[in-house]
């Protein structure tokens, strides 16, 4: 196996496009693994204990480029280069630099005539470029993580004293004046404007509004600690005000895990007294009683029916239920391997809703469920969130890259104790360029193991994205349903039908 490791110095690029370069590096045959990134600590260590030749890059600084990659005979090192140079000069060209791209965020919005800027680079200097935008007047949309709690306060203050928005840090999901941004899905513009502290939550109300034919006017993403008690909810509630006052938005859906109980006093007075309806789903939170304009409920689905029901109370409003399977699983239990961390939050709660004296293991104990000895190893009935730090350190998430997924297909399936793998996969803007073809392989290697050894696993999935998606929502589905998966309309209708088939077998 042969090693490449070259830096570029003083070359610049956000981490949302070096994972993607990474991954058509990695889908390269021949090539073992990839990476492209910026010459951080952390990145040099995750570099170096993954097998790359981490003397090649020692001195990358954060501001360097790191180019690393292990492939067998057949390539020549500048044929690699060659391959990323082209991708990160296309990035470029796609932006509008037809020379040298601007070497600050303010020179950036100004050259686009912009107002709202996407900072992703390494935590430890996403702070002062967030705060070098706001001070000039401009929306901040953060996608970098590892951002301290003193720095997200001071920013958000800092934007709510200017009447900004300040999305973030670690807010993957946006709409923007119907622009979607990072991991965010095409749907029809309309007027319901949506706040969340969750990023795939989010997206999930998103485009089952447009399935329902409603539009979304706003999409305000906060950031998942946003109403956490250091924070106190400082976006969420400038996030209420602003759609508040869009012409544009008539009815507020607000969406996050439950908050700090301070905070979710502080957010319910404000809600309840809002000039607009609001419906507010605070994830598993059952003991809120509507007030004033405000409609509490707990779960994504019966969110979307509400805000259908104030639009039009004559309108038929379908609950989903268990999709009938033929297949009779062999195993008793279910594994759910989720991209989406919500989503997976919303099948524990189904799956307690229907058995709620069973244990569910995860690597999320939020929810009631139990923490797993080993995150590699599941137990009993499983659901993971493979965006966890765990299964993304040095490596990009799954929504990008699936390979870590694609390898707990096979392995669960392996175990003769699973009955049924729920899957999500997650459509739009920044997600892999085909999600479903990506795990097709493994999910047949899955299927073709269980059958070899005489027992029958049951694959269930959802698709979350729309027909405007680059992926095409219909393509993706179909393709599941002709290898034998079980394919829903809704992450809850999916984890429904899944649960329903461990219920059978126990």
């Amino acid at each position: 196996m042969n090693t490449l490791g070259v830096v570029r110095k003083n070359t610049y690029f956000d981490s949302v496009t070096l994972m993607g370069i990474s991954k058509q590096l990695h889908d390269l045959p021949g090539v073992a693994a990839a990476s492209v990134s910026m010459g951080t600590d952390m990145n040099k260590e995750v570099l170096e204990s993954g097998g790359f030749d981490g003397a090649a890059v020692a001195d990358a600084g954060p501001n360097d480029l790191m180019i690393a990659c292990l492939y067998e005979d057949g390539y020549e090192p500048d044929d690699i280069l060659a391959r990323v140079e082209g991708a990160l000069s296309a990035q470029n060209r796609s932006r509008g630099y037809v020379e040298e791209a601007p070497k600050t965020v303010v020179s950036a919005a100004a050259l686009n005539d912009a107002n709202l800027v996407v900072v992703s680079v390494p935590g430890a200097y996403a702070a002062a470029e967030a705060c070098k935008a706001l001070r000039a007047g401009l929306h901040v949309m953060m996608f970098s993580d590892n951002v301290s709690l003193e720095d997200e306060v001071a920013l958000k203050q800092l934007a709510h004293e200017k009447n900004l928005l300040m999305m973030g840090p670690d807010c993957g999901t946006a709409i923007i004046q119907g622009v979607p941004l990072c991991f965010a899905n095409k749907v029809r513009r309309g007027p319901v404007g949506i706040v969340g502290a969750s990023g795939t939550g989010s997206q999930e109300l998103s485009v089952l509004l447009d399935a329902a034919g409603i539009g979304v006017s706003q999409l305000i993403g906060t950031g998942g600690r946003d109403l956490s008690e250091a924070v106190g909810g400082i976006m969420f509630l400038d996030g209420i005000d602003a759609l508040e006052d869009d012409p544009e938005t008539t009815h507020l859906l607000l969406v996050s895990k439950p908050p700090h109980p301070a905070v979710l006093e502080k957010v319910c007075e404000r809600i309840e007294r809002s000039s607009k309806p609001v419906v507010a789903c605070f994830l598993g939170a059952e003991d809120l009683e509507d007030a004033g304009n405000a409609i509490y409920v707990s779960d994504l689905e019966s969110a979307v029916h509400a805000v259908m029901a104030l639009l039009d109370p004559e309108a038929p409003i379908a609950v989903s239920e268990a999709v009938p399977v033929e297949v009779i699983p062999s195993g008793s239990y279910l594994r759910g391997l989720f991209c989406g961390g919500t989503l997976m939050e919303e099948a524990k709660q189904t799956f307690f809703a229907e058995m709620p004296e069973t244990v569910l293991y995860s690597n999320s104990a939020k929810g009631g469920a139990a923490a797993l000895i080993d995150v590699g190893v599941s137990q009993g009935h499983t659901v993971l969130d493979l965006g966890d730090d765990f299964f993304t350190q040095g490596r990009p998430h799954p929504m990008i890259d699936p390979t870590v997924r694609n390898e707990r297909i096979v392995a669960e399936a392996s175990d003769p104790e699973t009955a049924v793998i729920l899957l999500d996969f997650v459509l739009g803007l920044g997600a892999h360029d085909d999600p479903v073809g990506a795990a097709l392989p493994a999910i047949r290697a899955a299927q073709d193991a269980a059958m070899a050894d005489g027992r029958q696993v049951v694959f269930v999935a959802y698709v979350l994205g729309t027909d405007d998606d680059p992926q095409d929502k219909a393509s993706q589905c179909r393709r599941l349903a002709e290898a034998g998966v079980t394919v829903c309309a809704s992450n809850a209708q999916a984890a429904k039908t899944a649960v329903s088939l461990v219920k059978e077998v126990r």
